[in-house]
């Protein structure tokens, strides 16, 4: 796998992204950084929306969001075709939505979590592999769920 990730933050979670791409730089991985710049309050909608245009691009595979608790990242990311995110707060999780799940996008609090736990999530969900076999037709099924009109 292309050791390139993307990854984003809003206020809440700005001081963690800053050390998380240092994380990601120790272990080899260019990390493309697609805001926010500060701490300054601002919507995290938006930077949920472009670490998930860069997966739906080919830019990166995978990506990482960082808000207050993980949760509003999750659910706005969640709205784009294609992304499978989890907020996640263990390493059992982030192991296993990438292991069962094949999530695409790691979404954790700074609020939540400190540094060490945070490079752990991070590590966790790098290192892991989609198993696939039942666990791919698990998640079709629930792919199909974008292409249903209501």
């Amino acid at each position: 796998m292309e050791k390139k990730i993307t990854i984003g933050s809003d206020h809440a979670g700005y001081a963690l992204k800053i050390k998380i791409i240092a994380h990601l730089k120790e272990l080899g991985w260019e990390a493309i950084d697609v805001g926010t710049d500060g701490e300054a309050s601002c919507d995290y909608p938006v930077f949920a929306d472009a670490v998930c245009k860069n997966i739906q691009n080919g830019t990166t595979k995978l990506g990482i969001l960082i808000c207050g608790t993980g949760i509003g990242m999750s659910m706005a990311a969640n709205k784009h075709r294609g992304i499978r995110a989890a907020a996640c707060s263990d390493v059992f999780s982030a192991r296993l939505t990438r292991a069962h799940n094949d999530a695409n996008v790691l979404c954790f609090g700074e609020r939540v979590v400190g540094y060490g736990v945070a490079c752990d999530l991070v590590d966790a969900f790098l290192s892991t592999e989609f198993e696939g076999g039942k666990h791919q037709r698990r998640v079709e099924m629930f792919m199909q769920f974008e292409k249903t009109e209501f």
